[in-house]
Parts: structure tokens; C-alpha cells; sequence
């Protein structure tokens, strides 16, 4: 007699389980290193427009949102490399902005995986607010 090759169905479903067990344990910890990685992504690009803020200060002695305005409502950003909405597309940009004063926010955009980890900006005293521990 030719024994028989191949999987018994026991065999499958143990594979099958164990698969599963270990998908279980891995997608949370997945889900927030991106949550995670967003927010640095989105931290960095706010440190940017604020380093463009203070280039602005240094030029005519008061901050614009003028010039880059512009920039965060998806216009041209004259040359400054700045777009409305985060590399990832997970946060939208913002700046209230006075001759001595500003404050840069970076607002999770509804349905993606940020929309619960809360607002992050930047003042030009250089305080950070936001994020899931309050401070960044």
C-alpha cells in the first residue's frame, strides 16, 4: 500500500490557529507604530513651517501668514515647499498668525488612523501642545 501525502485537516486548522493567534497579537502593535510614526512625520513638518516663520521674523521683523497662507489652503507656497496637508495626507495644516505672534496646528483629518490622537501645534515661544500625552 502507497501511503497517502498531503495535510490532515487537524494540521490545517492548527496552522490556521496559530496564524491567527499571532495576526492578534501583531496588528496592535502594527496599528500604533503608524499612529506613531504619523505623528513624528507631522511634528517634523510643523518644526519646518516654524523654522519658515522665524526666517520670515528675521527678514521683516514681524511674522506673516501671508506668505505662507497660501501654502496650508493648498496654493502655491511661492517657492517655500509648503502644502495644506501632511506628506501621509493624515493631518491638515493651520496658522493663526500676528505681526508677533503665531501658532502652527496640525489637525488629524477625519477616518484615518490619527483622527484619535488629537491636535499638535506649535507657538512661536516654541511651546509644543498636542498629542496623546499633552505635550510633544
Amino acid at each position: 500500500m502507497k501511503k497517502a501525502q498531503g495535510f490532515t485537516l487537524i494540521e490545517l486548522m492548527m496552522v490556521v490557529a496559530i496564524v491567527g493567534i499571532l495576526a492578534a497579537i501583531a496588528m496592535p502593535s502594527y496599528t500604533q507604530h503608524v499612529i506613531r510614526a504619523s505623528r513624528e512625520a507631522a511634528q517634523t513638518e510643523l518644526l519646518q513651517m516654524a523654522a519658515v516663520q522665524e526666517k520670515i521674523y528675521l527678514n521683516s521683523s514681524s511674522y506673516t501668514a501671508a506668505a505662507i497662507t497660501a501654502a496650508y489652503t493648498g496654493q502655491s507656497a511661492g517657492g517655500l515647499g509648503i502644502t495644506g496637508t501632511s506628506v501621509d495626507g493624515k493631518y491638515t495644516y493651520g496658522c493663526v498668525c500676528n505681526a508677533q505672534d503665531f501658532v502652527i496646528t496640525a489637525t488629524p483629518n477625519a477616518g484615518s488612523t490619527q483622527a484619535a490622537d488629537g491636535n499638535l501645534s506649535i507657538s512661536s515661544t516654541g511651546q509644543r501642545l498636542g498629542g496623546p500625552k499633552g505635550t510633544w
